[in-house]
Parts: C-alpha cells; sequence; structure tokens
C-alpha cells in the first residue's frame, strides 16, 4: 500500500514539477526554494521505499538537478548583471614595449575583489605548463553554484633577459589579467573608449612629474634617477636580515613603484635585484655571522 503511495505521489510531483517549469522557470526565489524543497521531500521518501519505480525516481532527480542548475544560471546572470555597473576602470601602472601602459595585474585583483565578494563572485585560474606556452583557464563562480570559464594559452615571456622560472610567472600574470578581463569585460584608464566606460572610476596615480629622458639626466651629483635608486635599494638590503624583512621591503618599493609610476624595465630589473639578494639570503651568503 505505501508503495503505491508512493508511486501515485512522484507521478503527481513529476507532472506538477514539469507543470511548473514550463510555466514559470523565473518564479521568485520563495516559491524556487518551496518546489526544490517539496521535490526533495519525495525522492527522500521514495527512498526509503524498496519498491518504488526506479525509472520514475530517477527522471524526478533530473528533473531536480535540472531546476537547480537553472535556477542557479538566473542568479549567475542577475548577480553578475547588478555588479557590472560597479567594476572599476583600472589604473594603467605599468609600462610596456614602446611605453605602451597598461594594468598591472596586482591592480586588477585588487580593484576587482571588493567588488566580487559584494555580488557573491569567486575568481580562480588553473595553469596548465607547456613546452613554450602555458594555458589559462580562469574561473568565475557564483556563491549559488554556477560558474563560468575562459581559456587561454600565452607564451612564455622571454623579454627582459628572464630566466625560465620568470618567463613563465610573468606569462601568467599576463595571462590572468587578460582572461579577468574576459570573462568580467573590465576596462582600463587608457583603453580606446575615449574614457567613457560605464565602470566606476578609481582614484589613480598621476602620471610622474618626470619624463622617462629626464630621469636618465643626471643630477648635481652626476648620478641619474635609476642610480640613486640603486643605491637606496642596497641601503635597505642591509637592514633585511630576514626574508620577513625583505618581503616588506619588497612591498615597499612596490608601492613606491606604483606611486611614482616607474617605468616596466625598472620593475623588471629591481625583482631581480630581489630575487637575487633573496637567494643569498636563504643560503646565508649576506650574513653569515648572523646564522
Amino acid at each position: 500500500m505505501h508503495s503505491a503511495e508512493t508511486r501515485t505521489e512522484i507521478n503527481t510531483q513529476e507532472a506538477g514539477m514539469a507543470t511548473a517549469v514550463q510555466q514559470h522557470s523565473g518564479n521568485a526565489p520563495v516559491e524556487a526554494v518551496s518546489e526544490s524543497a517539496a521535490i526533495f521531500s519525495i525522492i527522500e521518501r521514495a527512498a526509503r521505499d524498496p519498491n518504488v519505480d526506479l525509472d520514475k525516481m530517477e527522471r524526478l532527480m533530473a528533473m531536480h538537478e535540472r531546476m537547480a542548475s537553472g535556477r542557479a544560471k538566473a542568479a549567475f546572470a542577475t548577480a553578475f548583471a547588478e555588479m557590472q555597473p560597479e567594476l572599476p576602470i583600472i589604473p594603467e601602472n605599468g609600462k610596456g614595449h614602446n611605453s605602451v601602459s597598461y594594468a598591472l595585474w596586482e591592480d586588477v585583483n585588487e580593484f576587482i575583489k571588493p567588488v566580487l565578494a559584494k555580488f557573491g563572485f569567486g575568481l580562480s585560474f588553473h595553469v596548465r605548463d607547456g613546452q613554450s606556452a602555458v594555458e589559462i583557464t580562469a574561473v568565475l563562480s557564483h556563491r549559488d553554484g554556477h560558474s563560468d570559464t575562459t581559456v587561454k594559452s600565452f607564451p612564455a615571456d622571454t623579454s627582459g633577459n628572464k630566466n625560465a622560472i620568470q618567463a613563465i610567472g610573468s606569462s601568467i600574470s599576463y595571462g590572468k589579467r587578460y582572461t579577468a578581463g574576459a570573462l568580467l569585460n573590465l576596462t582600463s584608464r587608457k583603453e580606446d573608449d575615449d574614457g567613457h566606460s560605464t565602470g566606476k572610476p578609481v582614484d589613480a596615480t598621476p602620471p610622474p612629474a618626470k619624463s622617462s629622458a629626464s630621469l636618465k639626466k643626471a643630477g648635481e651629483d652626476g648620478k641619474d634617477a635609476w642610480q640613486r635608486l640603486i643605491e637606496d635599494l642596497q641601503q635597505d638590503f642591509l637592514d633585511c636580515k630576514t626574508t620577513t624583512a625583505l618581503s616588506k621591503l619588497r612591498a615597499d618599493y612596490r608601492e613606491r613603484a606604483r606611486t611614482d609610476r616607474w617605468p616596466r624595465a625598472w620593475l623588471e630589473a629591481l625583482s631581480n635585484e630581489f630575487d637575487t639578494f633573496e637567494e643569498k639570503l636563504e643560503a646565508g651568503d649576506i650574513f653569515p655571522g648572523d646564522r
């Protein structure tokens, strides 16, 4: 008797759920949750009956999964549309070949993370190494379960006398910036939209007061800005007797680079200086008496 009642209830619920999906797939959240709870309750009760019609139960479970997937996609689309106007215009603090400016991944990540979190999104990446390229998969996930992805391969960035590891790291950073921009439809400050993007502008660092040529011009001491910077860095290294202190110093210089809009060549050269010093520090070649 119980199994007959269960089969009847499954038939009735299956037909009712199918009609509900066809007639009004955009029900309010409370209605969607109640429908989901009702169908799950039927599945749960049927699972306890050894005589239940398994074929109909499987169809009921498939319907439940389709409904849940549809609601997750709808929630994703709604949240994404609401998020778009609040995504910031990213300032272009990086300087590339022929002085072409671009948005650094560090800036992109810093500016978008609070907005993503506000609307229930998370951004993650999968990296797949190849012989001469890296494949970056960007995954934009929503808290209700739906996600969207984009995949692109990037050649190893061997510019600037990078070693193999640095070349891969540079390409990963480059790939994250471009795949995130593709998923979120991001705009940076100097893209070809004449500043009329719908995104919300952020407080940007003003351009440097000096041109690149003047930065290379020797001062009264006969040294140009780069030489003075390297001397300052070498002095600062003397106070870094631990990797923790070095990490803090690296962060300080990164902030200075953003504030003063240092050229990309400077950033790469400074990164090499920090990496070299860190290797020597870890090997005990800098302060051997302190180890």
